[in-house]
């Protein structure tokens, strides 16, 4: 049987829509808040349809020396065009893109997950150095 982190894919986010993508300075002064943005098809926009849309994204930081990572946010996205007259027929769409702000006092690495309906679980890190 297959353990969760087995199914977990990664791409590079410039040439694959499902892969998130973490834009974080490389540096921060200890202490001081870091702005994160994840966004899913920042190159190669994703669909966001009723029928194929990413429904989420979540945030991690794991500090460097500590074994489990905090979780930093769940983000959903509900609207994917779909009204009372049925499948894409709003003109409502989310867009899969969050932005966190967080303080540490320690190095570490961000983590980001994200669903699409169709095509599964994807992630991709950035570490993050604290001067």
């Amino acid at each position: 049987m297959k353990g969760l982190n087995e199914l977990f894919q990664t791409g590079d986010w410039k040439q694959e829509k499902h892969s998130p993508v973490i834009e974080a300075p490389e540096k921060v002064k200890k202490g001081e808040p870091v702005k994160i943005t994840v966004s899913v098809g920042k190159e190669i926009p994703h669909p966001n349809t009723t029928s194929h849309h990413i429904s989420w994204i979540e945030v991690y930081f794991l500090p460097d020396g500590e074994k489990f990572p905090h979780e930093i946010g769940r983000f959903e996205f509900t609207a994917h065009g779909a009204s009372a007259q049925g499948p894409n027929t709003s003109t409502v769409y989310t867009v899969p893109e969050v932005t966190v702000t967080f303080r540490t006092e320690k190095s570490g690495t961000i983590l980001a997950a994200s669903y699409c309906n169709i095509h599964g679980l994807w992630e991709n890190s950035k570490e993050l150095k604290i001067e």
